[in-house]
């Protein structure tokens, strides 16, 4: 039993790889089985089809990064800690399974109207409703700008953090808490500085 689950494992973290690389339908399932070292029929005792793979790899992703949200981004938390705890376990999910990450921001949206993939939609779905509720709540709190829809905040602020998965490793010395404080800090207060701090830093250099 221990050996099924083992292979399975192997097979979704070889899979999760190609995937991030080649994208799904690029990837054929004897490109997996040679990553994991097995003959392309050995694939099928475990999964009936690459897109059940790629089903599997999505919906764990999902739910490992909600129940993440659940646990440490408590709507008592004052509104912008709330929305920079989301945005750092974001960051953390991105970290620890980064072609996974990689897999859901590409292909999830091509797959999300199909049967198959209902529950994958649905926690999709779920993982953004934990956002926009943060982002209302600080709206409806006065912390938040209200003349910018909650949803184009959140898509803009969505796609910086996902998209880091590109760049920021695991490695980096610039570590996920300063880039979450940093992506937080840019999207509430912007990156200009007030004209008078601006005159008050030319002062300074020259």
């Amino acid at each position: 039993m221990a050996d099924v689950k083992s292979r399975r494992e192997d097979i979704l973290t070889a899979s999760a790889e190609l995937f991030a690389k080649k994208g799904v339908a690029s990837t054929s399932m004897r490109e997996v089985a040679d990553l994991v070292g097995v003959q392309p029929g050995a694939l099928y005792h475990h999964f009936p089809s690459k897109d059940a793979i790629v089903n599997e790899l999505i919906t764990r992703f999902l739910v490992d990064l909600q129940a993440a949200y659940d646990a440490g981004a408590s709507p008592r938390l004052d509104p912008r800690e709330r929305l920079g705890r989301i945005v750092e376990l974001s960051l953390e999910a991105a970290q620890a399974q980064p072609h996974s990450t990689q897999v859901f921001q590409n292909e999830l949206a091509s797959l999300r109207e199909r049967p198959e993939y209902a529950c994958a939609k649905d926690l999709a779905d779920r993982v953004q409703q934990t956002w926009l509720d943060a982002i209302t709540a600080g709206q409806g709190a006065g912390a938040f700008r209200s003349d910018v829809p909650a949803k184009v905040f959140h898509r803009f602020l969505r796609d910086a953090v996902w998209l880091s998965v590109r760049w920021h490793r695991n490695d980096d010395l610039y570590t996920n808490k300063e880039l979450a404080h940093d992506c937080l800090s840019v999207f509430l207060e912007g990156f200009a500085l007030p004209p008078r701090t601006r005159l008050s830093s030319s002062r300074q250099v020259s």
